[in-house]
């Protein structure tokens, strides 16, 4: 069985400490000043790229996290930075790590349609993480992808994987560490989330995608939601109730919601209010924060600096939350906490973790993937 404290571990991956000694900037009491110059991060970013590109394995073409953990997690995450840049399997400054990257999963789908070999060390405890983080980063491969060949030995994998997803999902629609049939029908947000933004842009590059399997884990964590609005850890244990909401994954499900166009449904809303509300930038190093940030991070890029008025136009426009305000609150953080080499190392997960998050956020402007685009 999977531990409570190994699935508090999983919840950082997907984020970074992006909030750390820099001064107090709380998006709820407007102290942030949308007027303020834009922080300048291309250099930041080119030198975290280039961080990324120096650290991947030579060999087998992967990352890892501290320890040589999370391998096929890291090498998704990182490998969505290349493709944020720009650069794709034909051409760009990053399209030999991307090549390698993509033949190191390739090599390791299973018959079943699992991206992640669960007898490899490390990854028999966790490996839906793996396949969804691997799911998502072939997805958006494939969706700009025209060599023949590759494509249709990517659509092939792709669509396993699915199948995969569909059959791993639990009776209450959700997902957890590893299949339902090889924990008992277990289930938690955090890895929801996950297989969620996975099959949405395995849908968005033509990939057939059961709406049934989507449907139920919508339902999934519409049950978790509290009255509260935020999103609890899992159903597997009784009903939503006040007070066990988590703000990491309240954060994760907005995103996840935005993603597939549901900006005005009462959940996204509620969703959206409860992470205004509950979660601090500026403040500090706080429990999950780098999830957080990640997803939060794309939630409030989708809004805009004019979409939080439009779902609730009786707010005052000082107290709208916009892209203009959170990048003010956020990126001079990020800029500052980037070391010499150029990657970022705030969590314990590691650099790799750290620094391809970081490079998720600074590069949403980009909009260079559908599944991160207004």
């Amino acid at each position: 069985m999977i531990t409570y404290k190994f699935s508090i571990l999983l919840l950082g991956l997907v984020g970074v400490a992006l909030v750390c000694c820099g001064p107090r900037n709380d998006l709820n009491m407007g102290i942030a000043n949308a007027d303020e110059p834009r922080v300048d991060v291309q250099d930041n970013i080119r030198r975290g790229l280039e961080w990324l590109a120096k650290n991947q394995n030579k060999v087998e073409g992967s990352w890892a996290a501290n320890g040589g953990m999370y391998t096929p997690t890291m090498t998704g995450l990182a490998g969505m930075c290349f493709l944020m840049e720009g650069s794709t399997l034909r051409e760009g400054k990053y399209r030999e790590n991307l090549r390698k990257a993509v033949e190191w999963f390739l090599k390791r789908a299973q018959p079943n349609g699992l991206l992640v070999n669960p007898n490899a060390p490390g990854e028999g405890g966790h490996y839906m993480y793996g396949h969804g983080f691997g799911m998502l980063f072939l997805a958006c491969v494939y969706g700009e992808e025209d060599d023949e060949r590759r494509r249709k030995e990517l659509e092939k994998v792709l669509t396993k994987a699915v199948e995969f997803c569909g059959k791993a999902q639990t009776s209450r629609g959700g997902w957890g560490y590893v299949s339902a049939v090889d924990l008992n029908d277990f289930d938690e947000g955090s890895v929801t989330i996950t297989q969620l933004q996975g099959l949405r842009a395995a849908r968005n590059a033509g990939i057939t995608v059961p709406k049934s399997i989507v449907d139920k884990a919508v339902k999934y964590l519409q049950d978790c939601t509290t009255p509260r609005g935020g999103i609890i850890y899992s159903l597997a244990q009784g009903g939503a109730f006040g007070g066990a909401e988590r703000p990491a994954i309240t954060a994760a499900g907005v995103a996840c919601g935005f993603s597939a166009g549901d900006y005005k449904s009462t959940y996204a809303k509620k969703w959206l209010k409860y992470c205004q509300e509950n979660i601090p930038i500026g403040r500090g190093h706080v429990g999950h924060d780098e999830y957080q940030s990640y997803y939060f991070s794309q939630a409030v890029y989708v809004l805009g600096d004019d979409g939080y008025q439009k779902l609730f136009p009786n707010v005052k426009k000082s107290d709208a939350l916009t892209w203009t305000k959170y990048r003010n609150a956020i990126f001079d953080s990020i800029k500052n906490t980037q070391t010499r080499e150029g990657s970022w190392n705030v969590g314990y997960i590691g650099p790799v973790y750290s620094t391809a998050i970081n490079l998720t956020i600074l590069q949403l402007e980009n909009s260079t993937l559908p599944i991160y685009q207004r």
